[in-house]
């Protein structure tokens, strides 16, 4: 009884046993089914495969070993951008290896557009994707791990005819200077260390010194930017695009004796190409800027008249969406002032810090000095009354006269001799609201003396502190002419210690507004004046993408005219008015 019982009881066991492993198979073939399916159908939904997590596999690898260092940007074919945008629009997704963009050499020989990765190159097909939308955002698919995510810049490779052939035909830039020496050595122009002198070595006493010409930025900007490490030959990655177009080369061989066609021809031909390309129509234009050599005012000819000033380049319909860097703005919102460029280009960080422990120990027996020439034909200008005080004040002032003839002015020993020896530089404004000799003082460690706020204030507001008292000394222009004030006791005023504190700002502001050699990697910690520029413009183009991506298309208000941004404080006066007309009658005298 009790063998049989527990027969039986061993077969229900048996049974039972058999029951849970027969479900539990069961129930494991069906989630093994369940998670292939969903897997299979996630892979087949619109037949598009999505790799977020890892933006790297979406990029075509540039290897930079297989291009020449001073190869020019590769561009690609019509064919070949219309291809590679058809991929984009519809969504299709390249599969290469881990590696990141490699940063792009740029030079004087073309390359072809051929991007190759380190692996396999695997393109999924696509079909049923919608549309895409008109501001597209990459952003979020840029791995975090990329250190240009967010700075990548794309780099047209313009017709000669804007760039490379106005420098060939460099002797044609200017009317009365010869300009073809300023353009060696990428835009610094000739070295000053070439020749050996005991007075050179003692007034600078580093390598890195240039006799630059003012009107070069155009050429040192683009030699600079074929070193930046977040270039992309791939434009649908880059947050903003630059034009590489030497405006103020190009209109500077017009400006005398030319009509209007002439001075217009290469903008006008430049903004048709633009307007062609696919890059264009990703936010047209708004992520587009350019660099100008000279003064913006040279670039807003506000009619068709011959006798008016200048191109209307930044009139055009398309240059109303692009951002223009230059030497001085003018008074519409898509302009940003930077950095005239200075004497002082050095190759290496130490140079810098060198430089700045010089002028922290220069003796500076003089007050105050101003180098410059009067203005007796333009009656809003102070420069004769600043001349008079200056040489009323003759143990406290230094005087470099300016006239025609003279050429102290144009020797960069001279200068900065000059502006060593003086604790305050006087900087009024002249033919426009800012000096190039704004930056060569600050470059000597000396504070800066404004009389308008259109000459610094509102102009470098990306590479100058945001109070103007923490480097410079403000005296009202409207105060000299009343002769309310005298220059001399207003900076004998200023107590020691305000002194003291302002040449050392000052004098940290040096690595900010000098621009490194293009030839070198880069400065290793200091931000130059370059580095800062492209900073602030992609904080800008990234603000208007938002924008544009929130429905707040700025439209007409990305070029908005702001007539008084140079009023003088506690005027009613429209100075943008007065200055465009007193312009106008300068540059016909």
């Amino acid at each position: 009884m009790e063998k049989s019982q527990w027969i039986a009881g061993g077969h229900k066991y048996h049974s039972q046993l058999w029951f849970v492993l027969t479900a539990s198979f069961l129930i494991f073939l069906v989630l093994i089914c369940t998670d292939y399916s969903s897997l299979n159908s996630g892979r087949n939904f619109n037949r598009v495969t999505y790799f977020i997590t890892n933006f790297e596999n979406v990029i075509a690898t540039q290897n930079q070993d297989q291009h020449h260092p001073s190869s020019l940007p590769p561009q690609a074919t019509d064919s070949q951008t219309a291809d590679q945008t058809k991929r984009i629009s519809n969504s299709s997704i390249t599969n290469t290896s881990s590696s990141t963009p490699a940063p792009f050499s740029f030079g004087h020989e073309r390359q072809p557009n051929n991007v190759t990765s380190s692996n396999e190159t695997q393109i999924a097909t696509v079909n049923n994707i919608p549309p895409p939308q008109a501001i597209p955002n990459t952003k979020h698919q840029i791995s975090d791990s990329d250190s240009c995510s967010g700075r990548y810049i794309y780099v047209y490779d313009l017709p000669k005819r804007f760039n490379q052939d106005l420098l060939k035909n460099c002797h044609s830039l200017q009317r009365w200077t010869e300009m073809c020496p300023y353009m060696s050595n990428m835009g610094l122009g000739p070295k000053l260390t070439e020749k050996s002198s005991k007075r050179r070595d003692r007034l600078l006493g580093a390598k890195g010194w240039f006799a630059t010409n003012q009107f070069s930025l155009e050429v040192i900007f683009h030699n600079r930017m074929k070193k930046y490490k977040c270039l992309t030959s791939d434009s649908s990655l880059a947050s903003a695009i630059f034009v590489p177009f030497y405006a103020g080369l190009d209109v500077g061989r017009y400006l005398w004796g030319y009509n209007t066609s002439i001075r217009d021809a290469s903008p006008l031909e430049l903004m048709k190409w633009l307007s062609n390309r696919p890059e264009w129509k990703t936010m047209w234009g708004k992520d587009h800027f350019l660099v100008g050599g000279r003064i913006a005012w040279d670039f807003r000819r506000q009619t068709d008249n011959d006798s008016d000033w200048g191109s209307k380049l930044m009139f055009l319909p398309e240059s109303k969406n692009m951002t223009l860097l230059s030497i001085e703005s003018s008074s519409w919102s898509n302009e940003q002032a930077i950095p005239y460029p200075t004497y002082f280009h050095p190759s290496k960080e130490s140079q810098v810090s060198k430089w700045q422990r010089r002028m922290r120990k220069r003796k500076r027996p003089y007050l105050f000095t101003f180098a410059g020439a009067p203005r007796p034909d333009y009656k809003e200008n102070i420069r004769d009354m600043i001349i008079s005080q200056c040489q009323s004040s003759t143990k406290q002032c230094r005087l470099v006269g300016c006239y025609h003839g003279a050429n102290k002015c144009d020797d960069p020993l001279d200068l900065m001799k000059v502006f060593q020896s003086s604790v305050f530089c006087l900087q009024p404004s002249g033919d426009s609201f800012t000096r190039r000799s704004i930056f060569d003082s600050i470059l000597a460690g000396c504070i800066p003396v404004f009389f308008h706020p259109g000459s610094a204030y509102v102009q470098y507001t990306w590479h100058f502190p945001s109070s103007p008292s923490k480097y410079s000394v403000f005296i009202s222009e409207h105060d000299i002419k009343e002769k309310k004030v005298m220059i001399n006791e207003t900076l004998l005023r200023v107590p020691k210690d305000e002194v003291l504190a302002m040449r050392e700002e000052v004098i940290r502001l040096i690595p900010k507004i000098i621009y490194a050699d293009p030839r070198a990697s880069g400065l290793e910690t200091f931000e130059d004046a370059f580095d800062i520029a492209v900073k602030g413009l992609l904080d800008k183009v990234e603000k208007t993408r938002r924008d544009m991506e929130e429905g707040k298309d700025p439209g007409n208000a990305f070029s908005l005219l702001n007539g008084t941004k140079f009023d003088m404080p506690g005027t009613k006066r429209n100075v943008w008015k007065m200055r465009m007309k007193e312009l106008q009658k300068q540059r016909e005298i």
